[in-house]
């Protein structure tokens, strides 16, 4: 069982950074994949970035490469996901989850465990 926790949401202007956070508590974090998802009102959740879990390869949705990383600490058990040069389009809850094998990780439907989320509001 693994226990996420997403944190550094909230409300930033266009062009402006966040830096999200997931926290894991259980069993073996560094063994999972983790991704980062979104789910804007009225749309279908949307992979944003994975990384697998040894730390690489990375993977990132076509609409935030260039302007998101993402990272992991095992030691610390945390994801990290830093988002540059913010657009209004950004705007959704953002979900942090964790996969026990590192494939199809742009897939939401194969992820094993998944945190409550985070609101990201991009005002233009």
């Amino acid at each position: 069982q693994v226990q996420l926790v997403e944190s550094g949401g909230g409300l930033v202007q266009a062009g402006g950074s966040l830096r999200l956070s997931c926290a894991a508590s259980g069993r073996a974090f560094s063994t999972y994949a983790m991704g980062w998802f979104r789910q804007a009102p009225g749309k279908e959740r949307e992979f944003v970035a994975a990384v697998s879990w040894s730390g690489a390869p990375k993977y990132y949705a076509g609409s935030v490469k260039g302007r998101s990383t993402i990272s992991r600490d095992n030691a610390k058990n945390t994801v990290v996901l830093q988002m540059n040069s913010l657009k209004p389009e950004d705007t959704a809850v953002y979900y942090c989850a964790a996969k026990s094998l590192s494939v199809a990780l742009a897939t939401a439907s194969g992820y094993d465990y998944w945190g409550q989320g985070t609101q990201v509001t991009v005002s233009s």
